[in-house]
């Protein structure tokens, strides 16, 4: 009678692969950064760089992994849209970026929509061979991307942080980790993750269905990103709107930064933490409903482009 009982225990234990290793590679991160701090020793800033910016991203796409329908989404597939999906993301919208956008009051708009083409396009191409393409294992691939996309870029922002006027700075790197540690399961892979489930469940094994739901879902996806990026300006576009004194309308006009009140301060990190908030639960809640409808097993009715996929 053991053997009934020890089956779902198992099975208990393999689905919290996923929270074991968030567990060992967090306190093997907080040891790199304890002996980093203690020795000062240079070679070990790389460690401490890769474990932070991978560990979040990793552990989700571990999570999603046990959420996939389809035996063809296999270890060996994720790990490939993973890091080729986050190489590849991070290549193109740089290069894409630095020719197309300029400074601007659209230019988070520009990322957004560049960002977000660029991971929705490595996701078809790394994932055009499944026969059968259920709309969950494309919530599955398209975190696995997004959470690439963001762990390569989070090196790349936590390896800049470390370089400051007064000399190289641990700290400021691991702040900076911390951050998009906490930040990073409401990001890219949330944006990805809704862009695949949507584009999977119109197409089958010969085509990618471009069907106007995708096509709104990519925009509005590419919204969130934007809205995302630039609600450090909004917020303080509004804390001036709402606080701003007539002298600091002046000091502006003359080109001088003024400066903030203990009121203004506060509500500027009111407004911008409650914006990234709203727009957080805004992803979540519509991640919820394109699960929902992939279980239902719902297919979108207008389809605008059908594109071979291979």
């Amino acid at each position: 009678m053991a053997l009934p009982s020890a089956r779902p225990a198992a099975g208990a234990r393999s689905r919290r692969v996923w929270l074991r290793m968030f567990l060992t590679g967090a306190l093997l991160w907080v040891l790199a950064v304890v002996v980093t701090f203690v020795t000062g020793n240079p070679n070990l800033v790389p460690t401490v760089v890769l474990l932070g910016s991978f560990l979040v991203p990793v552990t989700f796409v571990a999570w999603a992994f046990g959420r996939r329908r389809s035996g063809e989404v296999t270890s060996e597939l994720l790990f490939s849209t993973f890091v080729a999906g986050g190489v590849l993301g991070v290549l193109a919208a740089s290069l894409l970026e630095s020719y197309l956008l300029h400074p601007s009051a659209w230019l988070f708009a520009g990322v957004g929509l560049i960002e977000e083409a660029v991971k929705l396009a490595v996701l078809a191409v790394l994932t055009r061979h499944l026969r059968v393409k259920f709309a969950t294992d494309g919530l599955v691939l398209g975190a696995a991307v997004g959470f690439g996309f963001a762990a390569f870029e989070s090196a790349g922002y936590a390896f800049t942080a470390l370089f400051t006027e007064r000399g190289l700075s641990l700290m400021d790197l691991v702040q900076t980790e911390l951050l998009r540690g906490v930040l990073a399961p409401v990001g890219h892979g949330l944006w990805t993750a809704i862009l695949g489930g949507v584009l999977f469940s119109a197409s089958d094994h010969r085509h990618f269905a471009l069907t106007l739901r995708l096509l709104l879902s990519y925009l509005g996806v590419a919204l969130l990103h934007a809205l995302w990026d630039a609600m450090h300006g909004i917020a303080l576009v509004l804390t001036l709107l709402l606080t701003g004194t007539p002298w600091q309308y002046v000091q502006l006009e003359q080109g001088y930064q003024p400066q903030p009140t203990a009121l203004q301060a506060d509500v500027f990190t009111l407004l911008s933490w409650g914006g990234l908030a709203l727009v957080s639960v805004i992803g979540v809640g519509w991640l919820l409903a394109v699960r929902a409808r992939a279980r239902r097993g719902e297919r979108p009715p207008t389809v605008l482009w059908r594109i071979p996929a291979r």
